[in-house]
């Protein structure tokens, strides 16, 4: 490893790793003759780097912003950035890990929803940017004329089927729409109540709902390959006739499709 190559690690460690004084002492090594206060500039690049770590975070997690309030979530951005320094030159793509970062966080013990919370916002922020889908939805007169056993649905982009111990739906619409209430759903929380929700993205629109009984087994079943009639069969509770229109009115469901996979597929619990 040459000198520039040891030089860019101990800033990268100066600027990333926490606590930072360790990493900061090693870079005094290669600071030598560098202007009389390098500590000086080093302060310029973390301050640059916590208030990103800020942009980044409150574009994805706006409603646990909300939770949290303005000076606590930049706080949170400011540990997570040193815990899970970014990898990747895009920004945006950063982020995916705090569900995890909150589930071990001492301090956030008493409030155990807020990971479900982070994992169902960045279900919504990367749904955004998923590719766009072809839909037709004149085929779904395939669903009146062939046998459902050679059948599948095509899904709205960036379908996603969370399960949550909390009323998880209620706290991210609460938050987003203001429907429950907040008082609402604090009385929730006081007795939780396990949740699905259902992330898609209708046209240009994230979207979350709480799920349908039966509909999140549905929608992983279509997802693992089922074809429609093995999906519609695992979905326990689920009325499909019922189910469907509002699918599709909603753009959950695009148009449907004729499949050779209709073996069912293990492990959609």
């Amino acid at each position: 490893m040459n000198t520039l190559e040891r030089q860019q690690q101990a800033l990268l460690a100066a600027l990333l790793e926490w606590p930072a004084q360790p990493a900061i002492e090693r870079l005094k090594h290669f600071a030598r003759g560098v202007g009389t206060d390098p500590a000086r500039g080093l302060k310029a690049y973390q301050a640059n780097g916590h208030m990103l770590a800020e942009r980044a975070l409150r574009a994805a997690y706006p409603v646990l912003e909300q939770m949290l309030g303005a000076d606590s979530f930049a706080e949170l951005a400011r540990a997570f950035w040193h815990a899970y320094p970014p990898v990747r030159g895009d920004i945006t793509v950063w982020g995916d890990q705090l569900a995890e970062f909150l589930g071990q966080s001492a301090q956030l013990q008493g409030e155990a929803y807020l990971p479900d919370v982070a994992e169902a916002e960045w279900a919504l922020h990367r749904c955004a940017s998923e590719p766009d889908r072809e839909g037709d939805l004149a085929t779904l007169s395939l669903l009146t004329t062939e046998d459902p056993s050679t059948l599948g649905l095509t899904l709205a982009p960036g379908l996603v089927t969370l399960s949550s111990a909390w009323p998880l739906a209620s706290l991210m619409l609460a938050h987003r729409e203001g429907n429950p209430s907040l008082e609402q759903v604090g009385r929730q929380l006081q007795r939780p109540v396990p949740q699905e929700v259902v992330v898609w993205r209708a046209g240009f629109q994230p979207r979350l709902r709480l799920a349908m009984a039966g509909e999140a087994l549905l929608l992983r079943a279509l997802q693992a390959g089922l074809a429609l009639e093995h999906a519609v069969e695992a979905a326990e509770g689920l009325d499909f006739s019922h189910w469907l229109p509002l699918a599709v009115q909603s753009g959950l469901v695009l148009g449907a499709s004729r499949t050779d996979r209709s073996i069912a597929a293990p492990g959609l619990d």
